[in-house]
C-alpha cells in the first residue's frame, strides 16, 4: 500500500514560520508570515514528523513496534497475526488471516489517504516471487545488480566464478605512495562500489558478505590492487544475479552456525568471526 501526501500528515512540534506563498497573500497583511501547524514537503522535520504521527496512530490499533527494527509492527489476535513493514510512504502488509488484513487496510484508510496497489511483487529494488502450490517465496535483485554494473561500467565485463580470488593478499601497506598515485586513486569510486554492493548483501546476496567485509577495510587507503579485488564481486554478482534467495514452508526451525579465522588480517594480526542464520531454509542474518 502507498500513503498519499505522506509528509503533509505530520504535526509540527516547534514554531516554524514561512513566507506567504505567491498567489495566496492576504490583502492588507502582506508583511505577516504563516505559522505552520503541519509539516510540508521540503521541510527538514517532515520525515520525522510523519514517522512520529504514524507510530502514534498505529499503536492505537494495538500494533506493537519491533524492538530491533522500528519500522516493523506486529498485531496478534488469537491465532491471527498481521505485520506492517513501513518504508517512508510504502507499507507492506503481511499476515496469515485475509480478513484481518482487510480490516487493517480499512482501518489505515480511515486515518490516512491510502492507495492499495495490490499484491506485493516488487519493493526497494527487490522482486518478490511466490509459489503457493509449493509453499515457496523467493527474493531476487537482478534489476538492482544490473544498475550497479552499469554505474561502474561493468555491464560488459566477464562473469566471475568467485566473489574473491583464492589466495589473494591485501594490506593497508599497499596504500598509494606518490602524489600522482594518490590523485589517480582519488577518482576511483571505491567507497561507492562497496556501499552499492552492501545493499545487495543485506537483502539477497549473503554469499558475498565475507568478500565485501574484507574489501571494506581499504576504503581509506585504496590502491590498484584493492580496486581490482573489489571488482571481482560485481563480476560474481553478474553471474548469479538471476539466482533467488528461497524460503520454503516446513518446520519452524532457526538454524545457525559460526566460524572464525586465525589472524586473517595481516595488518592487525586479528582474527575474524562470521555467522549465518537460516529460517525456513533461507538466510535471514
Amino acid at each position: 500500500m502507498d500513503v498519499k501526501t505522506t509528509f503533509l500528515d505530520g504535526f509540527i512540534e516547534k514554531e516554524i514560520f514561512m513566507d506567504q506563498p505567491k498567489g495566496f497573500t492576504a490583502v492588507g497583511e502582506e508583511q505577516k508570515a504563516y505559522c505552520l501547524q503541519r509539516s510540508i514537503y521540503g521541510l527538514m522535520q517532515a520525515s520525522r514528523s510523519w514517522n512520529t504521527h504514524f507510530d502514534e496512530v498505529i499503536r492505537g490499533y494495538d500494533f506493537i513496534k519491533n524492538d530491533y527494527d522500528p519500522c516493523i509492527y506486529k498485531k496478534i489476535s488469537g491465532s491471527s497475526v498481521a505485520y506492517i513493514v513501513l518504508y517512508a510512504d510504502n507499507i507492506l502488509l503481511i499476515g496469515n488471516d485475509v480478513k484481518m488484513l482487510g480490516d487493517v487496510k480499512a482501518w489505515l484508510s480511515t486515518h490516512f489517504c491510502m492507495k492499495d496497489i495490490g499484491e506485493a511483487s516488487y519493493i526497494l529494488g527487490i522482486k518478490i516471487y511466490k509459489d503457493r502450490s509449493r509453499r515457496m517465496l523467493g527474493l531476487i535483485q537482478s534489476s538492482y545488480i544490473e544498475k550497479v554494473l552499469k554505474r561502474f561500467k561493468m555491464e560488459h565485463s566477464k562473469r566471475g566464478f568467485l566473489p574473491m580470488r583464492h589466495g589473494i593478499k591485501l594490506s593497508k601497506k599497499q596504500s598509494p605512495k606518490t602524489a600522482e598515485e594518490l590523485k589517480r586513486m582519488s577518482n576511483i569510486p571505491y567507497a561507492s562500489a562497496v556501499g552499492s554492493i552492501q545493499y545487495a548483501v543485506q537483502c539477497t546476496k549473503p554469499d558475498v558478505a565475507y568478500a565485501l567485509s574484507v574489501m571494506s577495510r581499504y576504503q581509506a587507503c585504496t590502491r590498484e590492487a584493492h580496486w581490482g579485488a573489489v571488482k571481482s564481486i560485481p563480476k560474481y554478482l553478474k553471474k548469479t544475479k538471476d539466482m533467488f534467495l528461497i524460503y520454503s514452508g516446513g518446520e519452524l526451525i532457526l538454524e545457525g552456525c559460526s566460524d572464525a579465522s586465525f589472524q586473517s588480517d595481516d595488518d592487525d594480526a586479528k582474527s575474524q568471526s562470521d555467522f549465518v542464520f537460516k529460517f525456513y531454509g533461507g538466510v535471514v542474518a
